[in-house]
């Protein structure tokens, strides 16, 4: 979503929920811990931790809008609702737009997912009960998240990434799901271009040429369609996905509902538990937004409780 918007939103979240005074925090909060390095430069989180009565389980919440993410744009506000509950969260930052694209940040998603299991008993969660939440593109990697994570890789180096990148528990807002299907069949977003102007870079996918050891923009139209179904939620979609909640206005002119309603059906078609509550008049971001993270919340309540199944 646009940056205004994305302020707006935060805004909204900060004013609405409650816990907020600066004397009376629910929580601990650990700036800036680094969960992966890539090209020079660190990878971060910040971990919200309950005060009191902790839950043993984990909410991811995936700082982006439009595939922008910095650690100023963490509000403590969308945490509220979960350390209420006794959950620990960890606002994930990721390789941000202009300067990397969705592929390059799905795996830092990934990174995080791996870098929070592997480190569980240090901030006193089980590596089984994890969730992620995440609006608009966060929304996105979330799912991404729930339909793609991976096993670890056994033979790694970094003991870290021998760790799962699969999570127990996903709760959205207005997620795009299908780059190949974008608001109605076959209607493909595959070119930078097909993109508003401050989302195009993340989809700027380039690679290195191997003669001339230079950045080249892919042009072909078979492997952006590749890479556009590699970044859709909705083709990863298998009957061992995580559970899935996803609230969307169906007023929403920057992510129409459609991109909602397939997901959720290509879930339940699969056999996974999935539930779509649709808002109505409500577009991409709406006032009561702040009592709709207490619903993300019942989700995660019924999904990560102990003994309630793996994260595969």
């Amino acid at each position: 979503m646009r940056l205004a918007i994305l302020l707006a939103f935060v805004s909204i979240l900060a004013t609405s929920a409650s816990g907020l005074a600066a004397d009376g925090l629910p929580f601990t909060r650990v700036e800036d811990v680094i969960y992966g390095r890539k090209d020079g430069t660190a990878l971060t989180l910040d971990v919200f931790r309950p005060n009191k009565s902790a839950n043993g389980a984990a909410i991811i919440l995936v700082v982006s809008g439009g595939f922008y993410s910095s650690h100023e744009a963490i509000n403590p506000a969308f945490a509220i609702p979960f350390v209420n509950r006794g959950y620990t969260v960890f606002a994930v930052v990721h390789g941000s737009q202009p300067r990397f694209t969705i592929p390059e940040i799905i795996k830092d998603v990934k990174r995080a997912v791996r870098f929070i299991r592997h480190h569980a008993k240090d901030y006193a969660i089980e590596p089984d009960r994890i969730g992620i939440t995440g609006a608009s593109a966060g929304g996105q990697l979330s799912l991404m998240i729930g339909t793609a994570g991976e096993p670890g890789k056994s033979d790694a180096k970094d003991p870290v990434d021998r760790e799962s990148s699969r999570v127990r528990a996903v709760a959205c807002f207005f997620p795009p799901t299908d780059m190949l299907n974008y608001g109605a069949a076959g209607r493909e977003l595959i070119l930078a271009k097909d993109h508003g102007k401050p989302f195009r870079p993340a989809y700027d996918f380039h690679e290195l040429d191997k003669e001339s050891n230079l950045w080249t923009t892919i042009t072909d139209p078979a492997r952006l369609r590749e890479i556009a179904r590699e970044i859709s939620p909705i083709s990863h979609v298998s009957p061992d996905d995580a559970p899935t909640l996803i609230i969307h206005g169906d007023a929403d002119k920057l992510v129409p509902l459609q991109q909602s309603e397939v997901m959720v059906a290509k879930l339940k078609e699969a056999g996974v538990e999935a539930k779509l509550i649709v808002k109505p008049g409500a577009g991409h971001g709406w006032l009561t937004m702040a009592v709709d993270t207490n619903t993300l919340a019942d989700w995660f309540d019924a999904h990560l409780k102990t003994g309630h199944g793996t994260a595969k």
